[in-house]
C-alpha cells in the first residue's frame, strides 16, 4: 500500500491525554491541518475554548491553528495519517465507535500508534487492535523515552518509529524531526511495541523498590534484570533482542523508572509506601498502563512457558494483595543463577 503525505493533508490525533496533546503541539503544520479528537464533548469544548489541556498539560498553550473536536466525522474526514493515543484497554471500543459514527478510514490511510499497553482479555498489541477493528492498512509505532510533559515544553527528546513499511517510518521521521525532537527508524514493530508496554510493569516495580526504601543498588539491579526479562518475553513473541538495547528498550525503561513524571513509577512508589493499589489508581486522571499490562503478561508468559519473576511479583502485589516487602524478599531469595557465561 502506498503511503504519501500531500501538502494539504490532515493529521488526526485520537486522544486528548498528555501524549496526544503533546504530539498535536509538535507536529509541524507545513500546510497540513492538525486535528486533536477527544471522546468527551465537554472536556474537548473546554480545551478548544481555553487552548490549554489543564487536566494533562497545565500551562501549555495550544497553537490556535490546531483543530480540537469531539466530532468523529470532522476528525477523520480527509485524514491522511491517524495517530492513536488512547489507553490500550479502550482502544478497540473507541475505534469501533468511530467506525460506527464516521465510517472506517480507507485502507490506504496509515495509523501510527503511540500507545504503550496490551489489551486485557485478548493480549493484543495496539497495532493488532487497529488491524482487527479497522482492517489491514499501513501501521507503525512511535515509542521511546518521551514524557509528554517535557515534549510539550520543547525539551530535547529522541524517539523511534517502527513498522513493516520503511516508507511510512521515513515519512513520520521526516515530518517530526526538528531541533527538539530526533526520530530514528526501526524495522522491529513487535519489539518496539512490547518494549513500550512492558517497561511500565518494571516502572511499577522500581517505584515499589523506592517506596520501600531499599536503595539505589537494589533499584539498579531490579531495572537491569527487568530489561532482561522483558527482552526474553518479546523475543518469544517475535521481537528482536537488540531492540531492547535502544531507545524503545533501555531508553524508555530508564526514563519511566526514574522520572517524577512517570505514572507507573508513581503507582509503585505509593504502594511501596503502604497505600492500597486501588486507592492509588482511583485518584488519578492518568491511566498507569502497567497495572493491567502485568496481569496480561503473566497470563501470556504462562502460556509461552517464560519465566517472568518481576512481572509475576508486581501482579501479585497489585491484584492479589501480596505485601510489597514480601514480594521483594521473594525476588531476592530466588535460587542463584549465572548472568552470562561464554563457553
Amino acid at each position: 500500500m502506498a503511503t504519501t503525505y500531500a501538502p494539504s493533508s490532515a493529521v488526526t490525533i485520537l486522544g486528548t491525554g498528555g501524549m496526544g496533546t503533546a504530539l498535536a503541539l509538535l507536529w509541524p503544520r507545513k500546510g497540513r491541518e492538525v486535528r486533536l479528537w477527544g471522546r468527551d464533548p465537554s472536556r474537548v469544548e473546554r480545551i478548544a475554548r481555553q487552548r490549554i489541556n489543564e487536566d494533562h498539560l497545565p500551562g501549555v498553550r495550544l497553537d490556535p491553528a490546531i483543530v480540537v473536536t469531539a466530532d468523529p466525522a470532522r476528525a477523520l474526514d480527509g485524514a491522511t495519517l491517524i495517530v492513536v493515543a488512547v489507553p490500550s484497554a479502550f482502544l478497540g471500543a473507541t475505534l469501533e465507535d468511530l467506525a460506527h459514527r464516521a465510517g472506517v478510514p480507507a485502507p490506504h490511510v496509515p495509523v501510527l500508534s503511540v500507545i504503550k499497553g496490551i489489551e486485557p482479555g485478548t493480549s493484543a498489541r495496539p497495532t493488532e487492535i487497529v488491524r482487527r477493528v479497522w482492517g489491514q492498512r499501513p501501521l507503525a509505532v512511535l515509542s521511546g523515552p518521551g514524557h509528554a510533559e517535557e515534549m510539550a515544553r520543547g525539551l530535547p527528546t529522541s524517539q523511534v518509529v517502527a513498522g513493516d513499511q520503511l516508507e511510512l517510518g521515513i515519512q513520520v521521521q521526516e515530518a517530526l524531526n526538528s531541533s527538539r525532537l530526533r526520530i530514528y527508524t526501526n524495522d522491529d514493530p513487535i519489539g518496539v511495541e512490547l518494549a513500550g508496554a512492558l517497561k511500565n510493569v518494571m516502572a511499577i516495580a522500581a517505584g515499589v523498590c523506592e517506596g520501600l526504601g531499599l536503595g539505589d543498588n537494589a533499584k539498579a539491579a531490579l531495572i537491569t534484570r527487568g530489561l532482561v526479562e522483558i527482552a526474553r518475553f518479546a523475543v518469544a513473541c517475535g521481537g528482536r533482542r537488540d531492540t531492547f538495547y535502544g531507545l524503545a528498550g533501555v531508553g524508555d525503561l530508564l526514563t519511566t523508572c526514574y522520572s517524577p513524571h512517570g505514572r507507573n513509577r508513581a503507582v509503585g512508589l505509593a504502594v511501596g509506601r503502604g497505600e492500597r493499589p486501588e486507592t492509588v489508581t482511583g485518584r488519578s486522571l492518568n491511566i498507569a498502563e502497567g497495572v493491567t499490562t502485568c496481569r496480561v503478561v503473566v497470563e501470556m508468559a504462562q502460556r509461552l512457558g517464560i519465566d517472568m519473576p518481576i512481572t509475576r511479583e508486581v501482579e501479585a502485589v497489585l491484584h492479589h494483595g501480596k505485601p510489597p516487602r514480601l514480594a521483594m524478599s521473594d525476588l531476592l531469595q530466588r535460587l542463584p543463577r549465572t548472568e552470562w557465561w561464554r563457553d
